[in-house]
């Protein structure tokens, strides 16, 4: 049980809490040891059941392992009994444990919340505790509030009663808790509006948002309403508890936080603006919601035994959201942009030298944080989806319910999961995934054909695919890869499916013409690349151009090319020649996707005296689509048609395609003097282009719409793009901005790295400040994940493509990132430019 009373001063940010345990000594001592950070104990006793109260007399701080051992004077015996403790801890400011969390009212008043993030280990700065996953407890929370802020905890309120000492003061119970994980306790103090709904199977659901914000909750509040009833259902088993609130925080350090019926967001991972808010966050939005909401079941009702075992919970997690918001938006063909959002956003990471397992053995708990990046996200995700192919939905959903059921309220590591697919499947499931996730990387097929009279002979060879070239190891990696192949006769259905287990297999396709082309990996679900024979290539391109070859293997097709010449595997100019396919393009993430890299092979010749050159290659691949957009919706269009404009618009205005660029500081005119408000879905691309190609008095303009911006994505939005412009003296300007007052902690990271990623100066010149900064950096973020992603961040000028946007805004704690804030010289060191010269003969002609 914890009962809370939170204090608030100009001077001072402090809570007090009685904690009381109910637990069992099974082997005598006279020394309890817990969980405690920044923590300090007034007074702490044990009382055996039917025993007199023992009080302890000393306690002993082991701060680096952040523990306390209490002591007492005589021996506690085996049994049951209550250990009672009274202590005073920190209301932080660092966005961990329980921290104040500053917003300004209505009036223009600043005030604080108090509010908690838990995971991985920071429960133990809000109450001594045993704070690992698999021990788990019920809790029986009580809070102590000023009688006029909303109270908040993962359970029902019981009862609100004035508080006897303070009349200004109520007391709040709670239900009690099923039992759980610390880091998965919750509670929020603060003032908030709501708005709720009932889903079909009666769970209420609330959406809390900052006062006078209520509207801005509703889309959120559809998509949960929508979302409990899909798992239920998918999952045949019942969400356990009788509420689930979703509540907006203004400092919080990741996207959102899944504690058991109080989910916590960031404000732009939760709310939504009729009129103000583009496409882009409708749909991020509607994958965090089901992000979260997965994890009641899938790491909330089953827990992780270990952090080992994290990836279990987010790989898993980050998959089953794109399911979701099929289910309940089948218009966003949300599934091809999985493939350019994670799936291959964790190849690139997972071909470095330097990428780690899925599964990584954890240790002390500092090491926790490190693991929160897009191998355990969105290669846990990527492979879970080919492990769902692979085995077929019925089988996947069958295994899933024996899983949940057999393990509810109780901890399970990777391999249960497997051993209860594997029974549903009948499928080999553990030898195939312990390939996938307990080594890292993963393979390059190697596939040539052979037409022998009706048949097709392909014989296919794996080896480790590695970002610095051909793999040379002197180990030979191997995984148990799901192969399908599909052909021009059915490009949607597989010809074939096949589980490679060695390194060389030989297959025979019967009945293929020789005019007719062969792909493998249809849906782009294998976790792999594919280099093809220069013949199968080739006859794949007509399908390109045509169409006829699906956007989800378009795009993966593509792909594999750009990697496989940034790798120097492959003529980088013969990539270029087969973007020329793609003349016909209609497909939003297709064109997302070539954007990313266009923006990759742009940022390598940075470096180089061919810059202009490759502006001008982007301008033309890019001015038919834009053509055929323009600036303004057209009768018919919908969600994808408006993420495909702001894309488009933005990689042509940042490229200096003189029309765009004319038309957006046209249109930026006349929205900073409100003769007609630019859309939502276009200010991005707008505001990218103006500052890219800006002064002073433009970046003086922008500050200054983001000062009067009322909505968090608003100032968002101008956060990631303020980093285009291009003089030396304003990029100091927007650097020093990233630590003011003006933007909020956790948005900092967002402002440093849309400098990094703005130009070859804006790398340099984050990277000094960086360095010249770290001391504030690292003591405003102590050492979390923030920190670790600012290192890492990808150096992308975010506002253009929403999976550019989304990953400033992570699921979970932190995604890690190929490419790193580095000089000039460390970037060369590392091998990054390779494919240059290969570029140069296509963009520059004379080298």
């Amino acid at each position: 049980m914890m009962i809370l009373r939170a204090q608030h001063s100009r001077e001072h940010h402090f809570f007090l809490m009685l904690i009381k345990f109910l637990f069992q000594v099974k082997q005598a001592t006279n020394q309890i040891v817990m969980n405690c950070a920044d923590i300090d104990i007034i007074t702490a006793s044990y009382a055996p059941e039917g025993d007199e109260e023992v009080h302890a007399t000393g306690f002993n701080y082991q701060n680096e392992d952040e523990k306390v051992t209490l002591s007492f004077p005589s021996t506690l015996q085996k049994g049951t009994g209550t250990l009672k403790i009274d202590f005073v801890g920190e209301l932080n400011d660092k966005m961990k444990g329980f921290y104040r969390s500053k917003y300004t009212t209505p009036t223009g008043d600043t005030r604080y919340a108090a509010v908690t993030q838990f995971e991985a280990t920071d429960a133990r700065r809000a109450f001594p505790c045993w704070d690992e996953p698999a021990i788990k407890a019920t809790f029986d929370i009580s809070l102590v509030v000023p009688k006029d802020r909303v109270a908040l905890s993962n359970m029902n309120v019981l009862d609100r009663k004035p508080y006897p000492d303070d009349e200004n003061l109520v007391e709040v119970k709670f239900a009690r808790t099923p039992i759980m994980s610390t880091y998965l306790v919750a509670f929020v103090v603060g003032e908030y509006d709501f708005v709720e709904a009932r889903s079909l199977d009666g769970v209420l659901v609330r959406v809390y948002t900052p006062v006078g914000k209520a509207e801005q909750g509703k889309f959120a509040l559809e998509v949960a309403a929508k979302t409990l009833p899909f798992y239920k259902d998918y999952f045949n088993v019942p969400y356990p508890l009788p509420k689930i609130d979703l509540i907006a925080i203004a400092d919080f350090a990741a996207g959102a936080m899944e504690n058991w019926g109080l989910v916590t967001y960031r404000e732009t991972a939760l709310l939504i603006d009729p009129k103000n808010s583009c496409s882009s966050s409708r749909q991020w939005v509607a994958l965090v919601v089901g992000h979260e909401l997965a994890h009641q079941w899938f790491g909330n009702l089953v827990t992780m035994e270990w952090w080992t075992h994290l990836w279990l919970n987010e790989g898993f997690a980050s998959w089953i959201e794109y399911l979701c918001v099929d289910h309940c938006f089948p218009e966003y063909d949300i599934w091809t942009q999985f493939v350019s959002a994670d799936y291959t956003r964790a190849q690139e990471l997972d071909a470095l030298d330097n990428s780690h397992p899925i599964e990584v053995s954890v240790g002390h708990p500092s090491e926790v944080d490190e693991i929160f990046d897009a191998i355990s996200y969105s290669k846990g995700a990527s492979v879970i989806r080919m492990l769902h192919d692979y085995i077929g939905d019925e089988d996947f959903r069958k295994g899933m319910n024996l899983y949940l059921t057999k393990f509810q309220q109780k901890n399970a590591a990777t391999e249960d999961l497997w051993e209860s697919l594997e029974k549903a499947s009948g499928k080999p499931i553990a030898a195939v995934m312990n390939t996938w996730t307990k080594q890292m990387g993963f393979p390059l097929i190697y596939v040539e054909a052979e037409q022998q009279e009706d048949d097709r002979v392909l014989k296919l060879v794996q080896k480790k695919f590695c970002a610095s070239g051909p793999y040379t190891g002197e180990d030979f990696p191997m995984w148990m890869v799901p192969i399908s192949i599909c052909t021009s006769d059915d490009p949607t259905c597989a010809k074939m499916q096949v589980l490679m287990d060695k390194p060389e297999l030989t297959l025979v396709l019967k009945d293929i013409k020789p005019d007719q082309w062969v792909k493998l990996n249809l849906g782009t679900v294998g976790f792999y690349r594919t280099q093809y024979s220069p013949d199968m290539l080739e006859s794949l391109i007509p399908a390109i151009k045509d169409l006829s070859l699906p956007p989800v293997d378009r795009l993966g097709l593509q792909n594999d090319l750009f990697s496989l010449a940034r790798a120097g595997i492959i003529s980088t100019v013969e990539v270029l020649k087969v973007m020329e396919a793609f003349v016909n393009e209609p497909n939003y993430t297709v064109w997302s996707d070539l954007s990313c890299n266009l923006g990759i092979l742009s940022t390598l010749l940075s470096h180089t005296d061919f810059y202009e050159e490759i502006q001008v290659f982007v301008r033309d691949v890019f001015s038919p689509i834009g053509e055929r957009l323009g600036w303004d919706p057209k009768p018919g269009e919908g969600h994808l048609d408006a993420l495909l404009r702001g894309l488009v618009l933005g990689k042509l205005g940042k490229a200096g395609h003189k029309a765009t660029l004319e038309e957006a500081r046209r249109r930026f005119k006349d929205h900073v003097e409100g003769k007609h408000v630019l859309s939502a879905d276009l200010r991005s691309p707008v505001y990218v282009t103006i500052l890219k190609h800006g002064d002073s008095t433009t970046l003086d303009t922008m500050l200054k719409l983001h000062k009067q911006a009322d909505m968090q994505e608003e100032k968002n939005r101008i956060e990631r793009v303020l980093g285009a412009i291009s003089q030396p003296e304003l990029i100091q300007k927007v650097l020093t901005f990233a630590l003011s007052e003006e933007v909020r902690p956790q948005d900092t990271v967002s402002v440093i790295g849309g400098v990094a990623g703005g130009s070859k100066q804006g790398r340099k010149a984050a990277w000094k400040f960086v360095r010249d900064n770290w001391e504030e950096l690292y003591n405003r973020y102590q050492g979390g994940f923030l920190i670790s992603r600012l290192i890492k961040h990808p150096g992308t000028p975010g506002g253009i493509s929403w999976q550019e946007l989304a990953k400033f805004h992570t699921t979970g704690p932190g995604f890690m990132w190929p490419f790193v804030l580095c000089t000039e010289s460390e970037a060369l060191a590392r091998g990054r430019l390779m494919c240059l010269q290969r570029v140069c003969l296509k963009v520059g002609g004379s080298r």
